[in-house]
């Protein structure tokens, strides 16, 4: 059903996001917030750019459909809307408040994936979401 590497690309997600926290946190002292997330967007490009080009994957398909295409640029806003906002609380709060608030992103894509993307409501995702809502009250409180 599911590729078991998924696992290991999730875990390295959380391990440097984690580290997006602590070296933005680091990086926002004494600079702008909006200058530092154009920074970060510029290594990133740089960073993924040298990544398709040793795996030679520049290639683009024949037809590129409106839909996914939309959605791509849908979510890179999204993506950059949440950066800006990200940097701008770490530069003004402690990342150890930020990091855990920014993790209600979890219980924001559960609902969103019930809700929109039709993905099945389970006992499993309410108690979960739950937790981590109760988790993320106890640090912000």
């Amino acid at each position: 059903m599911f590729q078991t590497n998924w696992l290991w690309f999730a875990i390295g997600s959380a391990f440097f996001a984690g580290l997006t926290a602590i070296f933005g946190k680091l990086g926002v002292e004494g600079m702008n917030s909006n200058l530092a997330t154009f920074i970060r967007t510029i290594v990133i490009f740089f960073v993924v750019a040298g990544i398709i080009t040793m795996r030679n994957e520049w290639q683009l398909p024949q037809h590129i459909a409106a839909r996914p295409f939309t959605f791509l640029v849908l979510s890179g806003v999204a993506t950059g809307l949440s950066w800006l906002c990200y940097y701008r609380a770490l530069q003004l709060a402690p990342a150890s408040w930020v990091a855990p608030i920014d993790k209600l992103s979890v219980v924001i894509a559960i609902i969103l994936g019930i809700v929109v993307l039709g993905e099945p409501f389970s006992l499993k995702l309410l108690i979960g979401s739950i937790l981590i809502l109760s988790g993320v009250l106890v640090l912000a409180l």
